[in-house]
């Protein structure tokens, strides 16, 4: 990682100085959900924003009397240019909409690279996702035990690994369970899947996080699914659905266990970021994957293994596979803290367009008609789904106060905007 993706962030509770007194009992801090009234005197407003939505206890976090202090507020910012349409008007929209497109053309070349390794007789899907989380934890890892030392590293482990190990085997079994669905059901139905990996994380941010959607971002949202729906439409249309399933009901309930761990692993990983770190959660996340995926590679692909071709050809599609992941997870929790998980699979959505446009070079496949309509409806969702979010988007978290007192400053954080109003990221 970069010096400028959080590695100037300050030493917090798990640095590594044994002269440093033990770590603090864990300050549990209720906070108001997202658009509730905020009041720190425990007013009767205050009260009934609880009383109706539940107040959300959040445990770590960086202390906020060493956090360094605000340039503005978000009330200030608001009161500034708070006007109509305030997210679309300002350059983080853009930055987060074209990293989220870029992610979303990452993910076409790590399926294309999977399609051609499988093309030559090579289907490892777990093995093949090991050396990604192997690089992720060496990366990474190191950044977070130079941070921490060593004996702040192994505290936060002791304390803390357990997030991290749940976080680790729901992204592994969501890799894993997806590809086992291409296996069993059409290309067709695993696509319409799709769409519960939103509803997952809708839903799982309204019960955990506390989350309050606008009407603007449920438009915004089916929106975008109509034109993934026009996308699964042309591949009918042009017979282009991989042809009869080996086994439907099986292939469609992996997809669903698929798409749903991915739901429950994007919310928790936008949780996690926005209070820690991206090194930490990063090199935590490829750490316990790591051995997670390497135990399911051991059992599940020993055979896949034994009878997988072997030669240059294959060794280069796995480094450029393995490269383009990495990148994948390491720019992901940017647009988790510059948006939202919900942001992230809509804008994920452009992935069926992106595969036909390179698979037009590389499979020699046609553009239909109605995929250039379809990805401006995708796109377009995206401009509905900010309509009426204020000058900080989702970058402001519900769970971490009004002014972000409970999360961490670094890329991408609305904590960092009030710190320095004139960061762009």
């Amino acid at each position: 990682m970069s010096k400028s993706m959080d590695l100037n962030v300050r030493s917090d509770a798990y640095a590594g100085d044994d002269r440093l007194a033990p770590v603090s009992p864990v300050e549990r801090i209720s906070m108001k959900p997202k658009g509730a009234a905020f009041s720190p005197g425990g007013s009767s407003s205050s009260s009934a924003a609880t009383e109706h939505h539940g107040a959300v206890e959040l445990v770590t976090g960086p202390d906020p009397e060493q956090q360094p202090p605000l340039e503005t507020t978000v009330a200030e910012l608001e009161a500034k240019k708070g006007r109509r349409f305030a997210f679309l008007k300002r350059p983080q929209f853009w930055i987060v909409l074209a990293l989220s497109q870029a992610l979303a053309i990452t993910q076409t070349g790590t399926n294309t690279l999977s399609t051609l390794l499988a093309n030559i007789g090579t289907s490892i899907p777990a093995f093949q996702s090991l050396f990604n989380y192997v690089l992720l934890a060496l990366i990474y890892g190191s950044i977070t035990v130079y941070k921490y030392g060593v004996t702040g590293w192994l505290r936060m482990v002791y304390k803390d690994g357990w997030k991290y190990f749940i976080l680790a085997f729901l992204d592994v079994e969501g890799n894993y369970f997806t590809v086992l669905a291409y296996r069993y059901t059409t290309i067709l139905s695993a696509q319409l899947i799709n769409f519960w990996a939103i509803a997952v994380v809708v839903v799982v941010s309204l019960l955990f996080l506390k989350v309050r959607y606008h009407i603007a971002q449920y438009a915004g949202i089916l929106v975008a699914c109509a034109g993934l729906g026009l996308l699964v439409a042309s591949d009918h249309i042009t017979h282009s659905n991989g042809g009869p399933a080996l086994n439907a009901v099986k292939g469609d309930l992996f997809a669903l266990l698929g798409a749903t761990c991915y739901g429950f692993s994007n919310v928790a990983e936008e949780f996690l970021v926005s209070k820690r770190p991206m090194y930490e959660v990063i090199g935590q996340l490829g750490f316990w994957g790591m051995f997670i995926n390497g135990v399911q590679a051991a059992i599940f692909d020993k055979e896949s293994f034994r009878s997988a071709t072997w030669n240059g050809t294959v060794a280069g599609y796995l480094v450029g596979y393995t490269l383009l992941l990495t990148w994948f997870y390491t720019a992901a929790p940017i647009v988790f803290r510059m948006a939202s998980a919900a942001f992230f699979n809509i804008g994920l959505l452009t992935g069926n367009f992106w595969g036909v446009a390179v698979g037009t070079g590389v499979f020699h496949l046609k553009i239909h008609y109605l995929y250039p309509i379809a990805f401006v409806l995708i796109i377009g969702g995206h401009f509905v789904y900010y309509g009426t979010e204020g000058v900080l988007g989702e970058a402001k978290k519900p769970w971490l106060g009004e002014n972000q007192e409970g999360g961490d400053d670094g890329l991408g954080t609305a904590r960092r905007h009030l710190e320095h109003p004139s960061v762009l990221v």
